[in-house]
């Protein structure tokens, strides 16, 4: 999605100016810089939460499009930015993973929610053994994607049940060079042992 990809390079550079500021050796300047985005920040802040104010007083068809608002990528992104959106993380983060709950069992796999803080979400994926294992990085990214969209300010996704397992139906070189060399010592025994008998 090009708007996606467009937001995305904002807010790369917007870190990447929030670290050049920091980064500024003179500490007046940097003081100063720093103070000026703090105080644009909550100049923002109460514009906007001003503004979902004078919406919500409008009844309930003012609360019905705030509830919009808060489901637009973009926007719901500013709310979670100025801790005015109107569903928790663990709201949005439940909500997002019901969506993706389709896509994850086309994929071969079940997930399930293990917990989820005000910091963290811990999830538990399973992939049935006919998934191969870029199948199941490919599950846990679309996971961890739409938990961090659905909940900027979670800090860690932490997703179980990816432990590599043995692949039962697969026999690596060294499984079958052993097998051939064990096979080769008891055909040898065998053929020593019927050479006895002659």
């Amino acid at each position: 999605m090009p708007e996606n990809r467009e937001l995305q390079q904002h807010i790369q550079k917007i870190g990447d100016l929030v670290r050049k500021i920091e980064s500024i050796t003179d500490s007046n300047v940097r003081t100063s810089a720093t103070e000026l985005m703090r105080l644009l920040m909550e100049f923002h802040g109460a514009a906007v939460d001003r503004a979902l104010e004078i919406v919500a007083s409008k009844g309930e068809s003012g609360l019905r499009l705030i509830e919009d608002l808060g489901r637009d990528p973009l926007v719901s992104s500013l709310l979670v930015l100025y801790g005015l959106h109107p569903e928790d993380a663990n709201t949005r983060v439940r909500a997002a993973l019901e969506r993706l709950s389709p896509a994850v069992q086309r994929g071969g796999g079940d997930l399930e929610i293990v917990e989820i803080s005000d910091t963290s979400v811990r999830l538990r994926l399973s992939v049935n053994g006919h998934a191969c294992g870029s199948t199941a990085n490919t599950l846990k990214s679309l996971v961890e994607d739409a938990v961090y969209d659905a909940a900027p300010e979670i800090d860690a996704v932490v997703i179980e049940g990816l432990e590599e397992k043995p692949n039962e139906g697969f026999v690596s070189i060294e499984q079958l060079l052993t097998g051939m060399s064990s096979s080769s010592v008891a055909d040898s025994a065998h053929k020593q042992q019927a050479v006895s008998f002659l």
